[in-house]
């Protein structure tokens, strides 16, 4: 894929992400797939991309005091938890069943955002 069009999705990620939560993360999976990585590969490298663009949507959203920091900051602990836990478990998960987990939690966000 051209480098032009990686600075795209690059773009179209970070207006999503910054947009709607964690969706930008969807679509880098996606495109990294689409680039040859396989699914593990492309879940671990999207939640490198995440992380840059995740710190500065934060603090743009601190700075115009739309975050509640200490509600955000509930989650941390056992987000640190949970994350440590899943890089751990991520590299002994078959591609397989990691593209069906993958693919239950977006099936499953979709749906209980349609419903509420």
């Amino acid at each position: 894929m051209k480098k032009e069009m990686m600075i795209f999705y690059g773009f179209i990620i970070g207006l999503v992400n910054s947009f709607l939560g964690a969706c930008g993360g969807i679509i880098c999976v996606m495109i990294l797939k689409k680039q040859g990585l396989d699914q593990k590969q492309a879940q671990a490298n999207a939640i490198a991309v995440m992380l840059p663009l995740s710190i500065i949507s934060s603090v743009i959203y601190i700075k115009n005091s739309i975050v509640d920091v200490n509600s955000a900051l509930i989650f941390i602990p056992g987000g640190i938890a949970g994350s440590l836990i899943g890089s751990y478990i991520l590299p002994k998960v078959s591609d397989k069943k990691l593209k069906k987990i993958f693919a239950v939690f977006i099936i499953w966000a979709g749906i209980r955002m349609i419903i509420k």
